[in-house]
């Protein structure tokens, strides 16, 4: 037998649990009324704890809030039957909330009530579940970034620093303080591309701050270390050594990489690439591995309007076809029409990427053997 302040303490328990969050707040009407069993004394409790069990009767007859369902119950140790409380309902959130009687809890819930009324429904879920994304703002400030996020379209910077946005009323340090919050609304609207490519790049905005992006010695004695990271701006100025040099877009393909003799790899670069337009670079014999997929393409058709030399690897129509099966679909795709600086074959591939329904793939997904030997031939010839 549970008394109010044990299946208050669960109740606060289950309050921080997303999924439970979720099923029960505003929206949810099919969880409601919630029934918890209160639990009944044992015959054994009744004969030897006679005060334990009206202690546990008494502290059911005003509850909190709801209601109580009790029933008549025949003990051997008593002359009549016992009324015991059994069940205790609560018929809305609001029931929920006043019966953990939690101050944090009833200020996160009104948070919730003020999300569900006043956002777009694709994001109450993630307001609901991630509320480490809110915690400590301002309930204005959040809605604010959500009518933010509405208002976002990819590349809609259009080449300026965040700061330099003027919607949604925002200052110009919304984006430093709200930026993790505003990329999962994002997210939301767009298929985790915004996390996968990178908030600026995604809107098209000048960088603000540093971006770190992974060397990896490919020969094994050009560098001190194997693997390091260094900042864009910094690589800039500082020439790698080796005649050869091999720029990847993401680092999840890493382990696909072999051994190659006078060659390092930049690893994570994505959209910045503006230290490709150094002296050092143009010295190199350079090789280009993205996705493919439309911003794979954009990321590729930026890279050599740096070096124009530039081969690229493994990005053509042939892998998409020999691959397809392994491709999914691109929510966001980079833009209408190819970017300049695509070959006519890489334009090609690229109207063709918009039509595909399932028209991105992953650079991890290529067969390992398959990488390495076009490397290995990349390198050779």
């Amino acid at each position: 037998m549970k008394s109010p302040s044990e299946l208050a303490a669960a109740l606060r328990r289950q309050w921080e649990n997303a999924d439970k969050r979720e099923s029960r707040l505003p929206g949810a009407a099919e969880s409601w009324p919630l029934e918890i069993s209160i639990g009944r004394p044992a015959a054994k409790t009744l004969a030897n704890n006679l005060d334990l069990v009206k202690e546990h009767i008494a502290g059911w007859r005003n509850p909190p809030v709801g209601e109580v369902v009790w029933e008549p119950i025949r003990y051997r140790a008593a002359a009549e039957a016992v009324d015991i409380p059994v069940r205790w309902i609560l018929r809305q959130p609001t029931d929920w909330v006043a019966a953990c009687a939690d101050r944090r809890m009833r200020e996160e819930f009104s948070a919730m009530t003020l999300f569900a009324e006043h956002t777009d429904a694709r994001f109450h879920s993630l307001l609901i579940r991630r509320r480490s994304l809110w915690r400590g703002k301002s309930t204005d400030e959040v809605l604010q970034a959500a009518r933010l996020a509405l208002a976002l379209q990819p590349g809609i910077a259009e080449g300026r620093p965040l700061r330099m946005l003027s919607l949604e009323g925002i200052d110009t340090k919304f984006f430093e303080r709200h930026g993790r919050l505003v990329t999962a609304l994002l997210d939301v609207r767009f298929d985790g591309d915004v996390s996968r490519i990178g908030l600026e790049s995604f809107l098209g905005a000048m960088s603000d701050t540093e971006h770190w992006l992974l060397v990896i010695d490919l020969d094994g004695d050009l560098l001190p270390f194997q693997k390091l990271r260094i900042r864009s701006s910094e690589l800039a100025g500082a020439a790698l050594p080796g005649s050869q040099l091999i720029i990847i877009e993401n680092e999840r393909c890493q382990h696909h990489l072999p051994s190659i003799p006078d060659t390092v790899a930049v690893l994570g670069a994505g959209f910045d690439l503006a230290w490709t337009a150094a002296e050092w670079v143009s010295q190199k014999r350079v090789a280009y591995w993205g996705d493919i997929d439309t911003w794979g393409l954009k990321f590729l058709a930026t890279a050599r309007e740096s070096i124009q030399h530039l081969d690229a690897l493994l990005m053509d129509a042939v892998t998409f076809e020999e691959f397809a099966t392994a491709a999914v679909p691109e929510p966001v795709v980079a833009g209408p029409e190819p970017p300049a600086h695509l070959t006519t074959s890489e334009q090609a591939l690229y109207h063709r990427l918009l039509k595909e329904a399932k028209g991105r793939l992953e650079q991890e997904f290529l067969p390992e053997q398959l990488v390495r030997s076009t490397l290995f031939d990349w390198a050779a010839s």
